[in-house]
């Protein structure tokens, strides 16, 4: 027994011993960020250039361990902000990275920088490593001034003048775009009230500027011609006019409104909209009750719900417009912008 005993001692103590020993402790890894190599000071942005590249040379990142690739990202972000919300401009498995100046250009708006005016971002660069386990790593930040230039074109444009809106060719608003810049221009012409015709003029006064009317046969234009009429009644109208070949095209496409369970005629019925001719837009102020709406012609065919972004309307969509209380509003349809239908809604 007192051998057993012994031996009992003996298993029990062990662990005690080799806890008093000193325990080896894990390797700690050092790891160093990639950083820009004699990065600029300053870079002016010119539209001119847009498809261009800024080529940066980079410092390598370090991961203590071997590693096949790494990814490096250059990501900008707004001074201050500690990278709270990075942007990548441009990515690469090598130490030269080039980024287009269109993306450094729209990254640098959206931070915040004014157009035409020198600002500071940060930069940075982020390294991705191949290897699993191994969590990226972002280098040292470098502020460098961005002067972005204007993302804004000026489109050409062609005045569409009628009795819609009291024959006024200096109406800035009531006009067409040609989007290619070719002389050939489309556009919506809002026609609901007077005699249903109109001209186009290539300036805002008369006998100043070529202005085009009706040809010889139907569709087609002259200049000093007659006035052009609409045919098919009062509504939106999808308009083309093609200075190239002296041509034109009327599409109706309906009396626009509004309809939903905020409105008196609920999902059955449009209350019509009128027109402002000063603003070129659709316009109707009413009494709703808390519900959704739509915008819509007499049918389904042609309708625009809520939008991806605020105050922008999609065709078809699948989502209404919320109205969250009852009350007076004041709500505007707006086709003026290519690409794109705006809209408002405001309680009175």
């Amino acid at each position: 027994m007192r051998v057993l005993s012994k031996l009992l001692f003996v298993v029990f103590a062990l662990p005690l011993v080799w806890s008093c020993e000193q325990l080896e402790q894990p390797r700690i890894i050092e790891q160093t960020g990639a950083t820009l190599s004699a990065a600029p000071s300053n870079i002016v942005l010119s539209m001119d250039d847009a498809e261009e590249l800024i080529v940066f040379n980079l410092n390598a990142a370090d991961f203590g361990v071997n590693v096949s690739e790494t990814t490096y990202e250059i990501q900008v972000d707004a001074v201050g902000n500690n990278f709270a919300a990075p942007v990548g401009v441009g990515s690469a498995t090598t130490t030269t990275v080039e980024v287009k100046v269109d993306d450094l250009n729209r990254s640098a708006i959206s931070k915040g920088l004014v157009a035409g005016e020198a600002g500071n971002l940060e930069f940075r660069v982020n390294a991705t490593p191949s290897r699993a386990g191994l969590s990226a790593v972002s280098g040292e930040a470098v502020v460098i001034s961005v002067t972005p230039y204007s993302t804004e074109v000026v489109l050409p444009s062609l005045r569409v003048p009628g009795d819609y809106q009291s024959w006024n060719p200096s109406n800035d608003n009531t006009i067409l775009f040609s989007e290619n810049s070719d002389d050939v221009y489309e556009g919506f012409v809002h026609i609901l009230s007077g005699s249903g015709e109109f001209k186009f003029i290539t300036g805002p006064a008369w006998d100043e500027f070529p202005d085009f009317g009706e040809g010889a046969t139907p569709g087609s234009l002259v200049e000093k011609g007659g006035n052009v009429k609409i045919a098919d009644g009062f509504g939106t109208y999808r308009v083309k006019a093609d200075l190239n070949n002296l041509t034109y095209e009327l599409e109706r496409v309906g009396v626009w409104g509004i309809i939903g369970s905020a409105t008196t005629g609920d999902w059955n019925t449009e209350t019509p909209m009128t027109f402002d001719a000063a603003q070129n837009v659709l316009k109707i102020t009413t009494d709703l009750t808390e519900g959704e709406i739509k915008f819509r012609t007499n049918t389904w065919d042609q309708n625009y719900g809520l939008g991806d972004e605020s105050g922008v309307a999609n065709f078809n969509s699948a989502n209404n417009i919320p109205i969250p209380e009852d009350g007076n509003y004041t709500i505007t349809l707006d086709f003026k912008t290519p690409g794109a239908v705006l809209y408002t809604v405001t309680k009175n």
